[in-house]
């Protein structure tokens, strides 16, 4: 299983990125594909996640308004729109993959995911 963030880079406040996370070798029916990032020295925290059953979608309060989780047809890739950005942005982005449904009580929870790409680093600033 191979998990691959792009996209990733420098932003001006205010500005928009499309990350995507390119999925490989993952060989199930039922699993579910998040988003979270990581600022330095804070906890990573979950963004949005998708199922793969029936595309339904689900993100953290605190990601409602300005993320949008999507998807090409197959799900092999699964993209992150970040829009209107602000500094606290700033972290490395990750996807990863969690076998079955994701829980949609908060945010995805790491803990819950099992296969994590390597991250791409997203820098806001003014």
């Amino acid at each position: 299983v191979q998990l691959v963030e792009s996209g990733g880079g420098a932003a001006q406040v205010g500005g928009s990125l499309k990350l995507s996370c390119t999925v490989k070798g993952f060989r199930y029916d039922d699993y579910a594909i998040a988003w979270f990032r990581q600022a330095p020295g804070k906890e990573r925290e979950g963004i949005s996640c998708m199922a793969s059953v029936d595309r339904r979608t689900h993100y953290a309060d605190s990601a409602k308004g300005r993320f949008t989780i999507s998807s090409d047809g197959t799900m092999h890739t699964v993209y992150l729109q970040a829009n209107s950005l602000k500094p606290e942005d700033t972290a490395v982005y990750y996807c990863a993959a969690k076998i079955g449904e994701f829980s949609d009580v908060g945010g995805p929870d790491p803990d819950d995911y099992d296969y994590w790409g390597q991250g791409t680093q997203v820098t806001v600033s003014s």
